[in-house]
């Protein structure tokens, strides 16, 4: 039987999200659930509403990230619901934005991937590094690192021992700075690069943008579940949802 009429301890809050303890009394005191009384003897006393709240900040923190959906909880308990809606549209105009920022270097990539090293419209060979973060808009440190990171090797000179880029070495680093603005990690661009250089093919870098349309889309499905849970809390409760309907919703919430 539910606890719900006669109240509901910091434990079966727990239980239910698969939470510690400390971890419900931590999203009390972050405003992430509505204020608690406390019994004569100091405990915290939880209500259906404070479960509800839990259940919509965990959809919420999967779809828009944990603080995001705490500053969303946060704005509704203080009576702020524009600027918890705010807080929903800033999230979708940016994965929006992110779309956006993909579609274009897909189609950047692309026609990069196709263009071959010694075509003349890339530039001259052993270019300097001074000379091709110029050319790229990026910073030195920034070629730098990539080098570190194993995704840049280009030619020293002997003597002097300065870098030496060559049309390849050029292209590879717009297409790193391209993937990178696309928020691709280094474990992400590698393969595309190793792929491009083994067979001149960019079947690596197509795998690798379909992979990050695939969780845009799934990050999209989670936003709406989110919005879906947050206008039931938010909408006056004319009749109270089970709580076995609803442990679905408390699937794991990446760093709640």
């Amino acid at each position: 039987m539910s606890r719900e009429g006669a109240g509901l301890r910091p434990v079966d809050l727990a239980r239910l999200a698969g939470v510690s303890t400390q971890q419900i009394r931590n999203y009390g005191d972050a405003g992430i659930l509505p204020p608690t009384p406390r019994s004569p003897a100091g405990y915290r006393r939880f209500d259906d509403r404070h479960r509800r709240a839990l259940l919509t900040y965990r959809a919420l923190a999967r779809g828009y990230g944990p603080d995001t959906a705490r500053s969303i909880m946060q704005a509704v308990h203080a009576g702020d619901l524009p600027a918890a809606l705010a807080l929903v549209n800033a999230g979708h105009a940016a994965l929006h934005e992110q779309r956006l920022s993909l579609q274009a270097a897909s189609e950047a990539l692309a026609a990069l991937a196709a263009q071959p090293p010694d075509t003349p419209a890339l530039p001259r060979s052993g270019m300097r590094i001074g000379e091709v973060a110029a050319r790229l808009g990026v910073r030195t440190s920034a070629l730098r690192v990539w080098e570190h990171a194993g995704l840049l090797a280009p030619e020293r000179e002997r003597g002097t021992g300065y870098r030496r880029f060559s049309p390849a070495d050029v292209r590879d680093a717009r297409m790193i700075d391209m993937l990178r603005q696309s928020r691709y990690s280094f474990a992400q661009i590698r393969p595309v690069l190793d792929g491009l250089r083994r067979t001149g093919g960019s079947d690596a870098l197509r795998a690798a943008i379909a992979q990050r349309r695939t969780g845009l889309a799934q990050r999209a499905a989670a936003m709406l579940e989110g919005s879906s849970h947050l206008h039931r809390y938010i909408t006056p409760v004319t009749g109270e949802d089970s709580v076995s309907g609803h442990r679905d919703a408390l699937r794991p919430a990446p760093g709640c």
